[in-house]
């Protein structure tokens, strides 16, 4: 018994026809709970540039007041993007001293 080979454009038809089956599966499959992350509030921003205290360059603190956290970051000129210095949830500090 001689067994039939696939010539190239059917091999690439079937190829596609599993991976478009494979996204319409991951589209339409409900969310799991498990992966699904609370809403977050859209976010009220203010930038505020100053310099450090350590290092040769100036950072910026970004606060985000409605959802009450504070970024800051600093430029890399030799990687050309930001490096962040520090977060901080302004809440979750707030509760750790009362009365400030």
């Amino acid at each position: 018994m001689r067994q039939r080979r696939l010539t190239p454009n059917q091999s690439l038809i079937i190829v596609n026809a599993l991976l478009l089956g494979a996204l319409g599966y991951v589209s339409f499959m409900p969310e799991s709970t498990a992966h699904a992350q609370p809403a977050r509030a859209r976010g009220d921003y203010t930038m505020v540039a100053g310099e450090v205290s350590f290092g040769n360059s100036s950072a910026v603190w970004i606060v985000d007041s409605a959802n009450q956290e504070l970024v800051a970051v600093r430029w890399n000129e030799g990687k050309k993007n930001f490096d962040g210095i520090g977060y901080a949830n302004l809440q979750e500090d707030a509760k750790e001293r009362p009365g400030r």
